[in-house]
């Protein structure tokens, strides 16, 4: 069994904020694979599936994201599930809007949320981190990760959101380039294939007959024209 956790905060407040990019990547799983519906459990917010054979409960902390861990604990304990079971996906500030990355262990570079998961459970979990840029001074990133997406935001979002619901099989079966492979499908489409030169497909025009192959009085009524 494998524990997919989205990390945000509570409340319609928050909902569309960059901050709560995991819930809405969790969101999409639970969606897109028929889900158990949500229920309250944990500290949070949680259901139950399948991916592919593999079954999944996703995870959305309410005690704040400082205090995720809490919550990602207690559920973790209750599936009698190692870390490395866990895979958390979250905010990034350090890749551009819409790049998403896959990190196994490792630090958790001054994300609150992640600070509190290390604390409880470790670092040895597995993180999808999905990019929303930076504001350019630190001094406003917390205004920025607690902003809505702008409007011109949407486009690259929801093909983002969707690529996570395509390769959410692979990433349950722990195949983390097929997973990558997915969404980048949905965020750069292959280009359709060139249509055909309506010219070039054209019959070629009937050559002219050469001196040797015309009539003399073909040769004679040319004259005249």
């Amino acid at each position: 069994m494998k524990l997919f956790v989205g990390l945000g905060n509570p409340g319609a407040k928050y909902a569309r904020n960059r901050h709560n990019i995991g819930f809405m990547a969790v969101d999409r799983i639970a969606e897109d694979h028929a889900f158990s519906p949500w229920r309250a459990k944990f500290q949070g917010q949680v259901c139950e599936g399948r991916l592919g054979s593999e079954k999944v409960a996703l995870l959305k902390p309410e005690t704040y994201m400082n205090l995720s861990g809490q919550s990602v604990g207690e559920a973790m304990r209750f599936f009698k599930l190692a870390p490395e079971d866990v895979t958390v996906f979250h905010d990034e500030l350090d890749l551009a809007p819409g790049k998403l990355k896959l990190k196994q262990g490792g630090g958790h570079a001054g994300h609150n949320g992640l600070r509190s998961i290390h604390a409880h459970i470790g670092e040895a979990y597995a993180r999808v981190r999905l990019g929303i840029g930076h504001p350019g001074h630190k001094d406003r990133v917390a205004n920025y990760v607690l902003t809505d997406f702008a409007r011109a935001d949407e486009g690259w979002l929801d093909d983002l959101l969707r690529g996570i619901g395509d390769g959410a099989v692979h990433l349950a079966a722990g195949d983390g380039a097929k997973f990558i492979n997915a969404v980048a499908l949905r965020m750069t489409p292959p280009k359709p294939a060139a249509k055909p030169n309506p010219e070039a497909l054209a019959a070629p025009a009937t050559a002219r007959p050469t001196d040797a192959a015309r009539s003399p009085l073909q040769k004679l009524v040319e004259k005249f024209r």
